[in-house]
């Protein structure tokens, strides 16, 4: 696990306190040059601009796809709209791996499971080679509502992205997908 790895890691809550303090004393030692793209120099704390910093930007535009999302996609979160896309992508999967492929902690996505399980869109079974995993699957009334949620949400992605040209989306989704 490399440095981003591990603060997104810890930004999600999969470390322990001990693990979180270890990153902690990581970065303390990493000197961050922003725009360098690598470690050297010192930021100017004195110049610290919220409005200018990364994460504050990101949790804006991720505001702003959110309240898209809700508009395209009211009866449904995107936490459990995600499980469900993952769900019809894999097919039956155990929840510990679902977790993993849509960047959920145990908790969370044991919460999004029993959500979707009520609303009749997923359904889990003992893995019969292992009987202490459980799997999770997408029922037929599940792959129905993806297959209705599908054009809304490419809607949305497309409502996001709209204030940005054909070559910078596609340079925003590369960066992202860098980042993460």
């Amino acid at each position: 696990m490399d440095f981003a790895d591990a603060l997104f890691t810890c930004q999600l809550g999969f470390f322990g306190p001990g693990q979180r303090k270890a990153l902690r004393n990581k970065m303390k030692n990493t000197k961050l040059n922003p725009g360098s793209g690598h470690s050297s120099g010192n930021l100017d704390e004195s110049s610290y601009v919220l409005d200018e910093q990364v994460g504050f930007l990101l949790r804006r535009v991720n505001q702003r796809h959110l309240a898209i999302f809700f508009e395209y996609l009211p009866d449904i979160t995107s936490t459990q709209f995600a499980a469900l896309a993952k769900l019809c992508e894999l097919g039956s999967v155990s929840q510990n791996e679902l977790g993993r492929r849509v960047a959920m902690d145990a908790a969370t996505v044991k919460g999004v499971v029993d959500r979707l399980r009520s609303r009749g869109y997923a359904e889990t079974n003992k893995d019969p080679n292992d009987q202490r995993r459980l799997l999770v699957s997408p029922t037929p009334d599940g792959r129905t509502a993806f297959n209705q949620y599908r054009d809304a949400a490419t809607k949305t992605t497309n409502e996001t992205l709209a204030p940005l040209s054909v070559r910078e989306s596609e340079s925003l989704l590369q960066l992202l997908k860098k980042l993460s």
